[in-house]
């Protein structure tokens, strides 16, 4: 599976307009290199990297082909950026979390695309799911108020994805009422707090909203994701579409993890090549070409089991079937172990190249330290995911709705 992405879905896409994507990544990846000093220092992605994804295609890969997009399997999605990824991880963060809402908003009800894309289908989504708003209903809708955290891509953005639990009179809090809610730009404030130590160029700043107003066909239910019985499924209604949601969303905030663990393995044998550990190079010492062997090992492991699982998930999309809960489960923990097997990966690799490793614009390093701060993303916490997959294994029941 390694470097190959299987296209063969009931929208006529073939493997070469694949292929032309990730070629389009490759051909980018000297270019983000060359920018990544200054998108840290911006702490943002830059507006000509934002351009070049518009130019590209890569933001209409799992757009619905009416809006002018691609409706692309998944795996692409995430080829495409693993390639971003070994260049500028935060780049590649930015483009999948940010890409990953074109996908989406097509399960809202369809109002909600014209909404947005009507004038510009490549008007760009931003969001923070968490769900600390607070709701009030009102008539035709809900009025929507508080700061979310971590809105990656943000300043590109002229909407956002806010999460919030809608509150049942008399009720205690309750997952099961978690919608999100569209909100446009001209309701909402971007607030700059993200001084960082890893992925500095994701530009994931605060979101505030003061009593905004948002119509019913401006939310997503929780439980229609998880049901893969959505709105927008009357109108989008290639199986793409027909994925759960939880499975789509956290793809997009592991696989930014594993390119750049190729990138960082790629700075390791530069390294390599010329360090010398006493009288001879690095390269030959036996310990740094088990290293190398043992990072490369994992990766094509982990890329095997990301794109199986998604090839699985589409065979059932495509026949119109559901998708097993238990596989499910599994299938959100290896999502989940990648950003923690990445990290203590990457870490061997910077204790490996020693004092190289420490100065500023060492590959190795910059990469090891977007992957930790990739770990602080609730997606990525696979402790919980974990504890959810064992109890299945013992018998329990399942306790996350959000997969």
């Amino acid at each position: 599976m390694d470097g190959t992405v299987r296209v063969d879905n009931d929208k006529g896409l073939t493997s070469e307009l694949a292929q032309t994507l990730l070629q389009r990544a490759e051909a980018l990846q000297p270019a983000l290199r060359k920018r990544s000093a200054k998108a840290a220092e911006l702490r943002r992605i830059p507006d000509e990297t934002i351009a070049d994804f518009q130019s590209a295609g890569f933001f209409k890969m799992l757009q619905p082909e009416q809006w002018g997009g691609y409706a692309l399997d998944p795996q692409v999605f995430y080829a495409v950026q693993m390639k971003i990824a070994e260049a500028c991880m935060s780049s590649a963060w930015v483009l999948g979390v940010v890409a990953v809402h074109n996908w989406q908003l097509a399960l809202f009800d369809d109002q909600a695309a014209q909404d947005v894309w009507k004038d510009d289908p490549t008007t760009l989504i931003s969001s923070s799911y968490a769900p600390v708003g607070k709701v009030e209903k009102v008539d035709g809708g809900y009025k929507l108020s508080g700061q979310w955290g971590f809105s990656s891509g943000s300043e590109h953005c002229d909407w956002v994805f806010l999460g919030a639990v809608v509150p049942e009179e008399g009720a205690p809090f309750d997952m099961r009422n978690y919608r999100t809610f569209l909100v446009p730009k001209s309701d909402y404030e971007i607030i700059d707090t993200w001084h960082v130590v890893g992925l500095k160029a994701t530009g994931s700043q605060d979101i505030r909203v003061d009593g905004a107003f948002v119509p019913e066909h401006r939310t997503h239910k929780l439980l229609d994701g998880h049901n893969c019985d959505n709105p927008g499924n009357a109108v989008n209604d290639a199986p793409v579409f027909r994925l759960p949601f939880g499975q789509v969303f956290v793809r997009a905030v592991c696989t930014a993890s594993l390119g750049a663990l190729e990138g960082a393995l790629a700075s390791y044998i530069e390294t390599a090549k010329t360090r010398m550990v006493g009288p001879a190079k690095m390269a030959d010492d036996p310990f740094a070409r088990r290293l190398a062997a043992d990072v490369k090992t994992a990766i094509v492991e982990m890329k095997r089991t990301m794109f199986s699982n998604f090839d699985a998930m589409m065979d059932c999309a495509r026949a119109g079937q559901p998708i097993a809960i238990d596989d499910r489960v599994q299938y959100r923990f290896d999502s989940a172990v990648v950003a923690d097997r990445c990290a203590e990966l990457s870490a061997r690799m910077l204790k490996a190249v020693g004092s190289k490793g420490i100065f500023l614009g060492n590959g190795v390093l910059e990469r090891h330290l977007d992957i930790m701060a990739s770990q602080a993303h609730v997606a990525n916490n696979v402790n919980m995911y974990a504890n959810n997959f064992g109890g299945v294994q013992f018998g329990n029941d399942n306790t996350d709705l959000n997969l």
